[in-house]
């Protein structure tokens, strides 16, 4: 460490010797922030990769999005050689390509070859073709394989996931020969936990764990202790459904096959918990509409993200107006009709978008399906009604004692039912139909959802008035 002023405020962690950069909130400190953003202004490789460089690389990450974006392309050039590469993987894409755009290709080969393959590919994916293919020439032969190979596989399967580095034995060894070649051989994973038996065309026949290696004899045939491998993979899969199996089974790794049961690669749990954290952010994005948001887009991609759901959101209200519209008359003889009809269309909209939600989220995660979807429905439906019931005979007691009218508390009473109702129905079954005719619920579900209540809600207070009132 050298000894500048304030590096002495950098705490320390009691089991090694990197910085602790976190505030009791989580966030990257303000001051180290500062350090950082001097020693960059200054050109202090030194400070940089005495502080930096020997962060972890989800940290570097986090750095990376805290600090200005004029400062990120400097940091990476400063550390040179020392930036981990592998960081890259843990910001978002928005922040990623604007790295990787600015660096040279030669730079980029020569760290892509110090990583895993399941993260190199995730940085290949975003570069251009042409770029890509550069790169990858620039690698040994068998690395520049696997890599292709994995980068032909649909973007989001277990293909693109999985990482191609793995230790797969022949069935007539003995433990005590794969106890040897996993202590020769210098090729190996840096951490794994199975390993995997395989024949001569390379198709998956079963799996090792490595605590039943170590408490078998070393005369014993692999044959004889292997099992059947839970749960393989399928290279195509998509990488919702293979982690979804992870969290099934309980698996810490999965074998992945293509198409003929040959064994391609492995997927670990740290690659499936992205997965998982990725589905899950994209479905919240989805259901407000946003699509791939970053926070670090700017201002243009961002609005642009946005344009269309606002533009069909702009179309259902106009629906919802047009209803409105037929009662015109209506509301000029009765101006407490539009006083209470926000009301009615409000509840609606907040009921049906908590159902949306719910069933949204089921569906992602394969607990709402057709053997248990009527029982759903049902059960909906019977939340709908007693809400309905009882906000109903809330709102009703209200608006007659603020209009004297109790008539007019029972009419919005009856449209209160109504619109909970329909609210909790469209809440369950649009996202199931959308499902059914293979849309992406969590996209379409919401301002579909919101027309329903906000044209039942009007068309069921503003109509029972009109025919109830005779106006």
């Amino acid at each position: 460490m050298t000894t500048t002023d304030g590096e002495d405020r950098i705490r320390r962690r009691p089991d090694d010797e990197e910085a602790d950069i976190y505030d009791e909130d989580g966030n990257v400190r303000s001051d180290f922030l500062a350090l950082v953003g001097a020693a960059i202004a200054d050109r202090d490789t030194l400070f940089l990769r005495q502080n930096v460089a020997r962060l972890h690389e989800s940290e570097i990450g986090d750095l990376l999005e805290s600090i200005q974006p004029d400062q990120r392309l400097a940091l990476v050039r400063l550390l040179g050689e020392d930036f981990d590469m592998t960081a890259l993987t843990e910001v978002d894409e928005a922040i990623r390509r604007e790295i990787v755009d600015q660096m040279p290709n030669e730079q980029i080969a020569a760290a892509i070859g110090e990583l895993d393959s399941d993260d190199a590919v995730y940085i290949l994916e975003d570069l251009d073709k042409e770029d890509r293919e550069e790169i990858l020439a620039q690698l040994p032969f068998t690395e520049r394989v696997r890599l292709r190979r994995a980068l032909d596989y649909p973007e989001s399967s277990a293909g693109r996931r999985m990482q191609t580095e793995f230790v797969a034995v022949p069935p007539f060894w003995t433990v005590g020969q794969t106890i040897d070649y996993m202590r020769d051989e210098e090729d190996l994973p840096y951490s794994f936990s199975q390993i995997f038996v395989i024949d001569p065309t390379f198709k998956l026949l079963g799996a090792v764990d490595l605590d039943q290696i170590l408490r078998t004899k070393r005369q014993t045939k692999i044959e004889q202790i292997m099992r059947e491998t839970n749960h393989p993979v399928p290279a195509e899969m998509d990488q919702e459904e293979a982690a979804q199996l992870f969290e099934q089974y309980d698996l810490l790794s999965a074998a992945v096959v293509d198409e003929n049961g040959r064994l391609v690669g492995v997927l670990t749990i740290d690659d499936v918990v992205d997965v998982i954290h990725e589905e899950a952010d994209e479905d919240i994005k989805r259901l407000g509409g946003v699509g791939d948001e970053e926070l670090s887009d700017n201002v243009l991609s961002t609005a642009r993200s946005r344009f269309l759901w606002l533009l069909i959101n702009l179309g259902t209200a106009m629906l919802s107006a047009s209803v409105i519209g037929l009662f015109d008359a209506s509301i000029e003889k009765m101006i407490a009709l539009a006083v209470l009809m926000p009301i009615v269309a409000s509840m609606g909209g907040n009921a049906g978008t908590q159902t949306m939600t719910v069933t949204v989220r089921a569906l992602a995660t394969r607990d709402l399906d057709i053997y248990n979807a009527g029982r759903i429905i049902r059960r909906e439906a019977g939340v709908g009604i007693l809400n309905g019931v009882v906000f109903a005979t809330i709102m009703g007691a209200i608006a007659g004692i603020w209009f004297h009218d109790y008539q007019l508390g029972g009419v919005i009473a009856a449209a209160m039912i109504i619109n909970l109702m329909a609210a909790a129905l469209a809440g369950i079954l649009l996202p199931l139909l959308l499902d059914k005719v293979g849309a992406d619920p969590a996209i379409a579900s919401s301002v579909f959802v919101t027309t329903v209540t906000d044209c039942t809600g009007f068309f069921a207070f503003l109509g029972i008035a009109t025919w109830w009132f005779g106006i």
